[in-house]
C-alpha cells in the first residue's frame, strides 16, 4: 500500500539532573569570574580608602575630590577637617570627599620627642627644630 504506518513518537522526558547542572555550569563560571574580576577588587579598594580616610591627621597634604590640594590644620570631627589651601586661606571639607594622601606627617608622639632633650639652636638662639620644620612646610607647599 501507499499508505505507511504512523508511529506515535514518546515524548521527550524531563532534563534529569546532570543536565541541569551543564546548562547552569556556564552561568555559575560567568560569576565566578565577575566576583574576582570586578567585585573583591572593588571591595578592597574600597577597603584601603577606607583606612586611608581614618588615618588622615593634621600636617598632612591632602587632595580632595574636586581636585584641590591643601595641608590639614585641623582634624575637627570624625567626618570634617579643616585644610588651608593658600596662605590664610582656610576651608571645612568632609573627610569622606578626602580622594587621596599626598604627603604624610611623622605621628605627634616621634614628632614632637627631641633626640638629645635639648632644642638645637644656632648662633642668633633660634630654634633650628623649629626652623627646619617651617621650611619643611614651605618645601611642601611649593613656596
Amino acid at each position: 500500500m501507499l499508505i505507511s504506518p504512523a508511529y506515535a513518537q514518546t515524548a521527550a522526558g524531563a532534563a534529569s539532573g546532570g543536565d541541569l547542572v551543564t546548562q547552569l555550569l556556564p552561568l555559575l563560571l560567568i560569576f565566578v569570574v565577575f566576583y574576582f574580576l570586578l567585585i573583591r577588587p572593588q571591595q578592597k579598594k574600597m577597603k584601603m580608602h577606607k583606612e586611608m580616610l581614618s588615618t588622615i591627621r593634621r600636617g598632612d597634604r591632602i587632595v580632595t575630590g574636586g581636585g584641590i590640594f591643601g595641608v590639614v590644620t585641623k582634624v575637627v570631627n570624625d567626618g570634617e577637617l579643616q585644610v588651608e589651601i593658600a596662605d590664610g586661606v582656610k576651608v571645612r571639607v568632609d573627610r569622606a570627599m578626602v580622594s587621596g594622601v599626598v604627603a604624610k606627617t611623622e605621628p605627634a608622639d616621634k614628632a614632637d620627642k627631641p633626640d638629645d632633650g635639648d632644642a638645637k639652636t644656632d648662633d642668633s638662639g633660634e630654634d633650628k627644630g623649629a626652623k627646619g620644620a617651617v621650611s619643611g612646610l614651605k618645601k611642601l607647599l611649593g613656596n
